[in-house]
């Protein structure tokens, strides 16, 4: 059973004896790049990168289920491309239009908060020593 099926997926149209089976398989470093890039930091993505890879696994996917034979590999490769852009790009929307939700940043929002709330105190309260 097992070699029958083995020899089926030999034998298929978008079988390993073709391209079409080849191309979507090394397109897989793609995606496995971008999972790899998960731990770099937002501000180090590209955002024409990131909306190439997106876009091309959105327009792919589509794309592999209207050819014939559908080619199952393709279509899963480019949801895995559109999926890792997307979310990339959602790190790196995130950065630049919440930077309130990185901790970093919002130490030092609290430090410049701080050190006005001091100087402000210190102006306005002179009579009475500051405590910080």
């Amino acid at each position: 059973m097992a070699a029958s099926k083995l020899q089926a997926l030999w034998n298929h149209p978008a079988g390993p004896k073709t391209i079409h089976f080849w191309a979507p398989t090394f397109k897989w470093g793609i995606s496995i790049a971008n999972v790899a890039d998960f731990s770099k930091p937002p501000e180090k993505l590209s955002y024409p990168q990131q909306i190439a890879v997106a876009c091309t696994g959105l327009v792919w996917s589509r794309y592999s289920l209207v050819i014939t034979p559908k080619n199952w590999n393709l279509f899963s490769v480019n949801v895995a491309m559109a999926g890792t852009g997307l979310y990339q790009l959602s790190r790196k929307l995130k950065f630049y239009f919440y930077p309130v939700m990185h901790n970093y940043r919002i130490s030092s929002i609290l430090c410049v908060y701080a050190y006005l709330e001091t100087s402000w105190r210190q102006t306005v309260r002179k009579d009475r020593p500051c405590r910080t």
